[in-house]
């Protein structure tokens, strides 16, 4: 019996990967400009709140907000907090209650589910009804970073813990083709150069572009202590104390004869450690977890020079994920989407 001949149905599975997932909103213009509507979306972490964005209708106008995010505009949506986080990510989701729709997931238009894991059991947890907002925050609570989210009897944090690029959940909303957004596949690249190249090879070549005043990798730049603003002078003293004490141990070396010896390299920062961390746990369980569920479409922007916290290099991110996309397309050409 011959099978009717039907529309493929099309998912985005939009990856997690902090402010290198403002790389999203790239590919979704270039789906938009190559006549390419998904039927699903789903994302993890920062691929939720972009994907939220996009199935909502806001897209144009929250990258706009992205956009003009410099320095001091990310600092000043960071509440401070002891328990559970560093953050409590309570002045992020206020403003997009406030500035952004925020009606139930069943409600919209395009089909989206988000990420999130289940901090007491592991579990994956998928996230379809309710509030958009709610589901955006549980799915980017990132351990360590935001506090986690108590939702229907559960304590939940990012969904990039378990499912960075959540393939599989487009494919279980209905979808046939599935086009995976990963942020995670060139990260390795950023701690692969040699112990001896200079600062900033990693970035080499690229440009940050014409910007505000804040413009340029928060690490470079020298943030006033305000003690007004106890989290943030708390998390400036921690990394600076550290730093501190890898300078000293270098004077101790030399001053036991060591001088000549080849120096080990610097002791990162307890920030960074965390977040490189966060990058290797999250590009290895990627590839795990798509070589089990192969989507037909991976876009891969090249995004090694981008820290997590770099919020305010949303240009840089969005024309990544533009090129990457524009790159990827020809391979669906075969479907006839």
């Amino acid at each position: 019996m011959a099978l009717t001949p039907r529309k493929p149905v099309l998912g985005l599975a939009l990856g997690s990967g902090s402010a290198r997932g403002w790389a999203h909103f790239g590919v979704l213009r270039a789906l938009k400009e190559a006549g390419i509507q998904p039927d699903i979306v789903c994302g993890s972490s920062i691929g939720a709140l972009v994907g939220a964005s996009y199935a909502a209708g806001e897209m144009e106008r929250f990258e706009e907000w992205v956009l003009s995010l410099g320095v001091r505009k990310v600092f000043g949506f960071m509440d401070f907090n002891i328990a559970g986080g560093m953050l409590k990510g309570e002045k992020l989701i206020a403003f997009w209650r406030s500035h952004f729709v925020d009606s139930a997931l069943e409600d919209l238009a395009i089909p989206f589910a988000a990420v999130a894991t289940d901090l007491h059991s592991g579990a994956e947890v998928w996230l379809r009804k309710g509030s958009i907002a709610d589901a955006v925050r549980a799915s980017i609570a990132l351990p360590g970073l935001f506090t986690p989210v108590y939702r229907e009897g559960r304590l939940l944090v990012d969904g990039g813990i378990v499912n960075p690029v959540p393939a599989s959940l487009a494919r279980a909303m209905g979808a046939d083709i599935v086009i995976a957004v990963d942020l995670n596949a060139d990260i390795m690249r950023r701690h692969m150069l040699p112990l001896d190249a200079p600062p900033g090879a990693a970035d080499a070549g690229r440009d940050t572009g014409p910007g505000d005043e804040d413009a340029g990798p928060v690490e470079q730049q020298e943030l006033p202590l305000d003690d007004s603003n106890q989290g943030q002078g708390w998390m400036q003293r921690l990394q600076s104390s550290v730093k501190g004490a890898a300078a000293w141990q270098g004077v101790a070396a030399w001053r036991q004869g060591r001088a000549n010896e080849p120096r080990p390299p610097p002791v990162p920062s307890l920030l960074d450690v965390v977040m490189t961390s966060v990058n290797i746990m999250q590009m290895r369980i990627t590839r795990s977890r798509m070589a089990g569920d192969p989507p037909e479409l991976v876009i891969a922007p090249r995004l090694s020079h981008m820290g997590l916290l770099d919020f305010h290099r949303a240009r840089e991110a969005i024309d990544e994920g533009y090129a990457a996309a524009q790159a990827a397309l020809p391979a669906l050409n075969s479907w006839r989407l």
